[in-house]
């Protein structure tokens, strides 16, 4: 028995799990999904999980709509860990939500009730189905949904019947190709991503909100995930990314704060390489959040009206559309094998699987290190400072700064992870336009910040190895 199998079998032994563990076989304790090969080749990647009804169900998808790919569809996973197929959709879906009024879960284009019994809704067929969202006004009667091509729009939970209300493209006046992704209600307003960004310098994808009534652009820049509790405060957490490195925004009673995570990868930068990173609770009232090639946890709680240090656990390079917890495993979808009309030539058949571990198995996928700054090539001004850049979590640290013209700035850190920002040291870039600092081993704080004392062009980078 494989070390990983074993690891599997060890978190399900007590209670009823000892006669669960005796009786899975190898095949049912690694889960793979796959698409036809016939007529025409493209994904089968794992788009949402949903524990529910006694199961966990799964949606895979394609690359594009009906026609770009065969054999996708709703999964079953049942308490011995068999999968079955029990339905066909052949799309591209990866919305996942509990409608706690009706009892339903809502995942790809299907509603399943509290006994698992389940119904298709073929008008979402024609469309990319990426969010499910609470409705703002009538919530125990209407959801949001939203496709990747930027449809927003609501369905009556009972009757099934999708309703358009806006086509955000034009509503946002994107010229750049949309790619929608996350979504979520909370504090009195629908926060959606788009993660459209094809080329470095493109500031067509954003991050938007609506309030029932009007729409409002928060960030140009590519955005993946939304994710809230519905209660604790609601602390609204949205994930993105720029050339500079990731962006991490917290809407906490309504105002929304900005900060920076380093990215662990360049390979997840453009739209297509990203798919949905999750935000997600795994462990009860507590987050994981994926992005960028890298896992963090956090709390879910602002302190005195502050987020306090989200903390790195690991550096990957898996497609992760998405991972939820199912009978005390950690399960974690994929996208493997994307042949994608034969584009990767060699990768034959559309492929796909499940990882089941735990939760604790992160810390032994990859130590933590990244890089990335708050600028690239931005135009800062004096005294104004950038926004807060994580510090805590990694070994050794060093700073890359880079400037038009001679510049100083000043080095600030905030240990206690409450806003308050104390002087570390001055850095002067001199007439090369280039300055370095190395931070003494095993120095950290939960945020840093630089602060211009003049007016510059600037690059700054954080190395953490």
């Amino acid at each position: 028995m494989s070390l990983s199998r074993r690891m599997m079998l060890s978190s399900l032994i007590g209670g009823s799990g000892v006669a669960l563990a005796q009786s899975l076989t190898p095949a049912q304790a690694n889960i793979g999904f796959k698409a036809d090969t016939l007529p025409e080749r493209s994904e089968s990647g794992v788009g949402a999980l949903m524990p529910w009804a006694d199961s966990l169900w799964a949606v895979t998808y394609n690359s594009h709509m009906i026609g770009t790919g065969y054999g996708l569809g709703l999964y079953r996973i049942d308490e011995s860990l068999k999968a079955e197929r029990v339905h066909v959709h052949n799309g591209t879906h990866a919305n996942r939500m509990i409608h706690r009024e009706s009892n339903q879960c809502f995942i790809g284009p299907y509603v399943i009730d509290g006994k698992g019994s389940w119904k298709h809704i073929p008008e979402f067929d024609k469309h990319r189905i990426t969010s499910t969202m609470r409705h703002l006004t009538d919530p125990a009667n209407r959801v949001y949904f939203q496709t990747m091509e930027g449809v927003f729009g609501e369905m009556d939970v009972r009757d099934l019947k999708p309703r358009p209300m806006f086509d955000l493209v034009k509503e946002m006046k994107l010229a750049a190709r949309p790619h929608f992704k996350g979504g979520f209600t909370a504090q009195n307003r629908v926060v959606v991503a788009n993660n459209g960004f094809y080329e470095y310098g493109d500031d067509q994808a954003g991050l938007f909100e609506f309030d029932g009534k009007t729409w409002n652009r928060l960030s140009g820049k590519p955005h993946m995930d939304v994710a809230a509790r519905q209660d604790m405060g609601t602390v609204l957490f949205a994930t993105g990314w720029d050339e500079a490195s990731v962006l991490f925004w917290a809407l906490v009673k309504g105002k929304w704060q900005r900060f920076r995570l380093p990215k662990a990868t360049q390979a997840m930068s453009q739209a297509w390489q990203t798919e949905w990173m999750r935000i997600r609770e795994v462990e009860t009232e507590h987050y994981l959040v994926d992005i960028q090639g890298m896992f963090y946890e956090l709390q879910p709680i602002a302190f005195q009206d502050h987020i306090w240090g989200i903390k790195p656990i690991c550096q990957h390079l898996r497609i992760i559309p998405d991972y939820c917890s199912f009978r005390g495993l950690f399960a974690v979808g994929g996208n493997q094998t994307t042949p994608n009309r034969d584009n990767n030539a060699v990768a034959g058949q559309p492929q796909s699987g499940v990882w089941f571990g735990k939760t604790d198995d992160l810390w032994s996928w990859g130590k933590p290190a990244g890089w990335g700054g708050p600028w690239w090539n931005a135009a800062v001004s004096k005294d104004v400072p950038s926004d807060s850049y994580l510090m805590t979590g990694f070994d050794k640290k060093m700073l890359h700064i880079s400037t038009d013209k001679a510049a100083a700035f000043r080095i600030e850190i905030d240990f206690m992870g409450m806003g308050e920002f104390k002087p570390y040291e001055r850095i002067s870039t001199g007439a090369e336009g280039y300055a370095r600092h190395i931070f003494p081993t095993g120095f950290s704080a939960h945020w840093v910040r630089l602060t211009p004392e003049t007016d510059c062009r600037a690059t700054a980078a954080f190395f953490y190895t």
